[in-house]
């Protein structure tokens, strides 16, 4: 399948890549984008072959600029206001994806382009790297229910009430991005850690993802439980002849 303002690939190793590609406009989020995303979302779905996504944008200068000014003020109010529900939905249905997700981030993410990037699972960022939540200054809400369970109630108050700036260093302080590397080691990093995900049972890698964001915000004894219960019904562990048979291979077993 071919894409108008994507592209998206999948590796031998289960690794899809998709790369936000409209590089003359910041890769800004218009209409098309929006299409040609959740269609490939989809299509990584039904692939087998996928075990992990990692997300990027072509260039130099940005993740994403966020939604594409010029169709947004072309528009009627109605039209304004469903593409503002449209970027909502993809990131949601991002969040919510079945595969673990990293965010490349190659460069700003700003507007909607911040709240795609606080969808993701993970996100590796080099010094181009910057996020910043614009929703307030443009008379919007979003992100209220991503941003605070990654850095936190208090920081994520400061981003939306300022719609400030976040460079790449404080963004890795505060738990905005996981890694912060070279610009040059950006896609390399992304991708080793991909892999390393990859190589894991995706049973158990996507259920505990599952359970992590099914149950955030419920009591602590509850979500022990739940845990439990998961691992003696749907998500039984690996047998230990399957889990060490590479480390039974090289040292025998006694």
């Amino acid at each position: 399948m071919t894409y108008d303002t994507i592209e998206l690939s999948i590796d031998d190793d289960g690794v899809a890549l998709l790369t936000l590609n409209r590089p003359e406009v910041l890769n800004a989020m218009n209409r098309a984008l929006m299409k040609d995303f959740m269609a490939a979302l989809a299509a990584i779905e039904a692939d087998a072959r996928a075990r992990v996504l990692v997300v990027t944008g072509v260039g130099n200068k940005a993740f994403t600029a966020g939604g594409d000014i010029h169709e947004m003020t072309g528009s009627t109010p109605k039209e304004a206001e469903d593409f503002q529900e449209h970027v909502s939905q993809c990131c949601w249905s991002l969040a919510d994806f079945r595969l673990p997700t990293i965010g490349a981030m190659n460069g700003l993410a700003y507007g909607g382009g911040a709240m795609l990037a606080a969808s993701l699972d993970m996100r590796i960022g080099c010094a181009r790297t910057r996020f910043r939540f614009l929703g307030a200054q443009y008379g919007q809400i979003n992100s209220t229910w991503s941003l605070p369970t990654i850095v936190g109630w208090p920081r994520a108050k400061e981003l939306f009430f300022s719609a400030r700036v976040v460079e790449a260093e404080e963004a890795s302080r505060m738990g905005l991005l996981n890694h912060l590397v070279p610009i040059e080691r950006l896609m390399d990093a992304s991708l080793v850690l991909a892999r390393q995900i990859a190589k894991n049972p995706p049973a158990i890698v996507q259920g505990t993802k599952q359970l992590m964001h099914r149950h955030i915000g419920e009591p602590y004894a509850d979500t022990f439980r739940v845990e439990r219960e998961a691992v003696r019904t749907r998500l039984r562990p690996t047998p230990p002849e399957e889990s060490f048979a590479e480390f039974l291979g090289r040292k025998g077993t006694k």
